[in-house]
């Protein structure tokens, strides 16, 4: 169903619209008749708002596509209530004055009578573990990032010099905190054994994590189709599946699903004047970053097949092109606007 054809339903059904600004125990509410006029506000308590929709007929619930809006929606939906999601930056320009809980809950009234605006579909609470497993496994990698160049600091304050690579890097830095000769002081070595420690922990960690997503690929059909794509691994399918649901049918077309991804260029046009500028960077950061990084895989591999004198087939031989005519980066962005569409 189109915007248009949502806002037609909502203007035949009988009952109110309500538009709902969430906080994490006190909720805004902003009632319209299905003409969108407005009849009352109210604020409720967590417990209140539970009660609020017995004995009421509602038409729809309008909320920000924000933390704990997913968990809403579903518990509306078990209620036979419909609910949209509308995205947060789009809603934003509809409050009026100063900004508080109650114009936020008008706006969003306001904001659901645009056509234009497409809300966002509701995850399940499959897609949000599984999106939570990739946060966490990036926090995790943070941490060790972390860890790790802290003991490169303490080593070089002694004036041991360490190989680049985590894994090159830690083999060493253990061998010297076991080495009673070693120039590392005495005093940092249990500090420095117990942050080594804390690695290996981590490292174990992110395994379980990743053991987790690849039993996740073996069960999803749509997983195991996007793995076929050039440059496009395991946290890459896993993190796609989450945010999409395995399913894209709702985006327009190819090139509306890479600007979904923020790797669409800018545009600043005017007249017969059409400049384009950067890539817009909007939309998720982690899935444009594995993206982008999966392209430059890709393009490491192109290059060092030529090398080898080995066939390339057309994608490979485009990417190097735009390599040769843009640079390593333009070429890894453009590359991974492709692997998208």
């Amino acid at each position: 169903m189109n915007a248009t054809s949502r806002i037609q339903k909502i203007q035949s059904c009988s009952g109110v619209v309500v538009g709902v600004d969430i906080a994490e125990s006190v909720f805004q509410l902003c009632e319209a008749d299905t003409n969108w006029r407005r009849l009352g506000s109210h604020r409720l308590s967590r417990a209140q708002f539970e009660r609020w929709f017995d004995n009421r007929e509602i038409a729809v619930v309008i909320m920000e596509a924000c933390g704990m809006a997913h968990h809403w929606a579903r518990w509306l939906r078990q209620r036979g209530i419909d609910v949209e999601l509308l995205p947060p930056h789009y809603v934003k320009a509809y409050v009026k004055r100063n900004k508080t809980d109650a114009a936020d809950a008008a706006a969003l009234l306001e904001a659901a009578r645009c056509a234009d605006i497409q809300p966002v579909r509701i995850k399940t609470v499959e897609q949000q573990a599984l999106q939570a497993l990739h946060r966490t496994r990036s926090m995790w990698m943070g941490w060790r990032t972390a860890t790790i160049n802290s003991m490169r600091g303490a080593c070089r304050e002694a004036g041991l010099r360490i190989s680049k690579g985590a894994k090159v890097g830690l083999a060493q830095m253990a061998k010297l905190i076991a080495e009673d000769q070693s120039a590392i002081p005495t005093l940092l070595r249990g500090t420095m054994r117990s942050m080594l420690e804390e690695v290996r922990q981590l490292e174990s960690r992110i395994e379980a994590i990743e053991k987790e997503l690849r039993a996740v690929v073996r069960h999803s059909e749509p997983c195991q189709w996007l793995q076929s794509v050039p440059g496009v691994g395991l946290l890459t399918t896993t993190a796609m599946a989450a945010a999409t649901g395995g399913d894209v049918t709702h985006f327009k077309n190819s090139r509306g699903f890479a600007c979904w991804f923020g790797i669409t260029p800018k545009e600043h046009s005017s007249g017969h004047n059409r400049r384009l500028g950067r890539i817009s960077k909007q939309g998720d950061t982690y899935l444009r970053m594995l993206l982008v990084h999966g392209a430059r895989s890709v393009l490491k591999a192109a290059a060092a097949a030529q090398a080898q004198g080995k066939p390339l087939d057309a994608l490979k031989r485009w990417a190097l092109q735009v390599q040769a005519r843009a640079g390593h980066n333009k070429a890894a962005c453009a590359l991974a606007n492709k692997l998208a569409r």
